[in-house]
């Protein structure tokens, strides 16, 4: 989404809140899922089908995961709508008639491999700044403009987890006129548009005019109208400077007229207008509009459209690994990324989380967010003992992030499968898997290969982190070493400790003793330990991997027998 400016407090006392979730009435029904409530308030406007609810973004630069909360927040609302019977459609606009503000220091290819700015054209980009997304060429030259190409990220996003959007250009919108005549309304009542809008933006005068041409040209948007013929559809301008942030974006001083299709509604009227032309009846969106669009936008609605506005949510943003997302600083992670480390169904699960609570998205510690999601999986098989809240939370919301609920499937935990991918033997990895009795007997195949496919997602979230599994283990053969006795001693007694079976912390803890008892050097002994496994003098810490690792196979090369 685009933003003009800074709102004051809508005057308006039928304003609507847009903390949907942050104001539950105590008349309404407590639902385990939030998604829920925003249908009893979808519901409550009796509206018409198909339901639409809408999402939107400017395709300014990188579509980070953070840009799919819009898409799944929406998803999930349209979920709960068809499950209760209606017909539901999810309209997602490509604001991409906005202009380029500014030079995004880092972009990305439609694989979503990151690359700095000059890597590409970037005076293309230079000579481009305040005209729209559309018109600028691709700086990849692998789609038909620069928004295109970000467009086009934003639906594979969408398609890899499976969340079926109806992605609208809104240069298609203005070109094919399909916005002409809400724009020539605008124009037609310019006064009453002033008289709203000028309550949010002190930049409002009696000069302002609620439209943006595009300069025939130098091809830059200018917001100097200097007349209107709304009957023939036309405007008059002048192209003059754009404040753009901190810098000012030259206009080329030309004169000349555009049409209604050659050009845009300022953000504050385009996003309503969107409204009436879908008959949008929700809409999710970040808190940045809370304060700022959101209550001009449903003024505009009311008192120049003359529209009822959609039912709101604001959701919370989340951070990534405890800081913003930031294309510019290098932190952010796409869809594609994500889906190299874990499930579809995990990444979907995590947008099922309550919105309205800030969270942080960590691939440091992604390991916890697959065990929630295993954990709900097995609470709503009847598998494991739960709270109410719990349980009624996994029965709502379990079929809506899995293609198909299936008890049969099989899936390993997510560091025992990174212990896995430490090995590159798919043979030996099922095998363990069965030893162990992660894999029970006469399973169907299907579930066997879904559960052995987390083993490479666990093994690229190793590598991508270079934890403590990002090593290669050394199961064929024992690797070549020369201890003293004394050590070979100490390997017996730990092989013999782990035999009878301890905790992770216990293991840790009878290395330390272990070598004491022996008079082995501490560090020693842990470089023998690494010898053994690994073929090198540092690895993981020894005590939590060993206990990850299959007991019998540990305890076999402890004692140097294979």
């Amino acid at each position: 989404m685009s933003d003009d400016g800074d709102a004051d407090d809508t005057p308006e006392s039928e304003a609507i809140s847009p903390y949907t979730l942050q104001r539950e009435e105590a008349s309404e029904t407590r639902h385990a899922f939030w998604a829920d409530t925003v249908a009893d308030r979808i519901e409550a406007r009796e509206p018409d089908e198909p339901i639409v609810i809408k999402g939107g973004i400017s395709p300014s630069g990188v579509p980070h995961l953070g840009n799919v909360n819009e898409i799944m927040r929406g998803y999930y609302v349209a979920e709960v709508l068809r499950d209760r019977g209606y017909e539901v459609r999810q309209v997602f606009t490509a604001d991409d008639r906005d202009p380029l503000r500014g030079l995004p220091r880092t972009l990305c290819d439609l694989e979503g491999n990151l690359v700095d700015l000059g890597e590409v054209d970037a005076g293309a980009l230079g000579r481009n700044l305040g005209a729209p997304y559309t018109d600028i060429p691709d700086p990849f030259g692998c789609c038909d403009s620069y928004g295109d190409h970000f467009s086009t990220i934003i639906q594979n996003s969408a398609d890899a987890v499976d969340v079926p959007i109806e992605l609208v250009s809104n240069t298609e919108l203005y070109e094919s006129g399909d916005l002409e005549d809400i724009t020539r309304f605008v124009l037609e009542h310019q006064d009453r548009a002033r008289e709203v809008l000028a309550q949010y933006q002190d930049k409002v005068d009696e000069d302002y005019v609620p439209f943006n041409p595009i300069c025939e040209e130098c091809g830059k948007i200018t917001e100097t109208v200097t007349s209107v013929d709304a009957d023939a559809g036309t405007v008059d301008y002048r192209c003059t400077d754009m404040d753009a942030g901190d810098q000012t974006i030259d206009g080329c001083g030309h004169e000349g007229t555009a049409t209604l299709r050659e050009g845009k509604l300022p953000w504050r009227f385009e996003w309503p207008a969107q409204w009436q032309l879908f008959g949008v009846d929700f809409e999710p969106f970040g808190k940045d509009h809370a304060e700022g669009s959101w209550p001009s936008g449903q003024d505009v609605a009311r008192n120049v459209f003359e529209i009822q506005p959609p039912v709101p949510m604001v959701y919370e943003w989340f951070t990534l690994e405890g800081e913003p997302f930031s294309s510019s600083a290098g932190n952010v992670i796409l869809v594609s990324d994500v889906l190299e480390l874990l499930e579809p169904e995990v990444l979907r699960y995590f947008f099922a989380k309550d919105p309205s609570k800030a969270r942080d998205f960590s691939i440091e510690r992604l390991d916890q967010l697959v065990d929630e999601f295993d954990r709900l999986e097995a609470i709503y098989f009847g598998e494991i003992d739960a709270d109410e809240d719990e349980q009624a939370f996994a029965e709502r919301v379990y079929p809506f992030v899995v293609e198909e609920p299936r008890e049969e499937r099989i899936r390993l935990p997510y560091t025992f499968a990174a212990v896995l991918g430490m090995t590159d033997d798919p043979d030996l990895r099922e095998e363990i898997a069965r030893r162990e009795g992660h894999i029970p007997d006469d399973p169907p195949e299907w579930a066997v290969e879904g559960a052995l496919k987390r083993v490479e997602r666990a093994r690229n979230w190793a590598r991508r982190t270079g934890n403590e599994f990002d090593y290669e283990l050394k199961r064929s053969e024992i690797p070549a070493h020369d201890f003293g006795a004394d050590t070979e001693a100490a390997l017996a007694e730990l092989a013999d400790f782990i035999e009878e079976g301890h905790e992770p912390d216990e293991i840790q803890g009878e290395i330390y003793e272990t070598a004491k008892r022996n008079d082995v050097d501490v560090g020693d002994f842990f470089g023998a330990g690494y010898r053994l496994f690994f073929d090198e003098d540092q690895g993981p810490k020894l005590g939590p991997f060993l206990a990850k690792v299959d007991q019998e196979f540990v305890v076999d090369r402890l004692r140097r027998e294979r």
